[in-house]
């Protein structure tokens, strides 16, 4: 579990690419202190098991399903990705509970200068629009950030210069692809709301079963 609260942009040092797989190689520093091999590792927002650490970098694998759904699969030796490592139950929550598990990409369709800030709008699947709320929070790339607007299949987030030089999106341009976490609270309700229980078919022993097959 993570916060959505960007610790360091880490560099892509090296990707190897296997069957179905990548392996990633991110230079870091303050995502390793106190970190051990096999701890979780956001990296862009996707959780990641660290299976090698050094001085100044960790390795992690990615399977199938997480290159399909995010952004990994496009990163290329020297990009800047955004990290936090897991929190315990001592880390203040500054952000919002954010699993590390992407839904799904999202493009960068507009970005705009509103006074100080810039105002970013992205495209999503339209079946993640419904946990998209105005003044809820949407994990991009990692960074839990506050939804300003929405509309149809976009919604729209808005950067102050401190952030923009924090993560990775402020870096971003129109046409560039980020990774989409929405709000895990909003998914266990709809879960709970629409699932409806199997319900056991009544016995059919009854009086005339008995009698019919000589019980009595």
């Amino acid at each position: 579990m993570f916060t959505g609260l960007v610790e360091e942009m880490g560099r892509v040092l090296s990707i190897t690419s296997g069957d179905k797989s990548v392996q990633l190689k991110i230079q870091c520093s303050k995502v390793l202190e106190k970190t051990k091999l096999g701890d979780s590792i956001a990296t862009n927002g996707t959780c990641l098991t660290a299976i090698e650490i050094g001085k100044d970098y960790f390795v992690a694998d990615c399977m199938h399903e997480t290159i399909k759904r995010t952004n990994l699969k496009r990163l290329k030796s020297g990009d800047i990705v955004n990290l936090e490592k897991s929190i315990s139950l001592s880390t203040p929550l500054g952000g919002h509970l954010v699993t590390g598990d992407v839904d799904c990409e999202g493009n960068i369709i507009s970005i705009e200068r509103d006074g100080i800030a810039k105002v970013y709008v992205i495209e999503i699947e339209n079946r993640f629009m419904k946990y998209i709320v105005e003044k809820g929070r949407v994990s991009i790339d990692g960074a839990s950030l506050s939804i300003v607007g929405f509309e149809n299949n976009t919604f729209s987030v808005s950067l102050i210069p401190h952030t923009q030089e924090m993560i990775t999106l402020g870096k971003k341009k129109v046409g560039d692809f980020v990774n989409i976490e929405t709000d895990l609270v909003g998914k266990y309700i709809e879960r709970l709301l629409n699932f409806k229980e199997e319900k056991k078919d009544k016995s059919k022993i009854d009086m005339n079963f008995l009698a019919k097959h000589g019980f009595f």
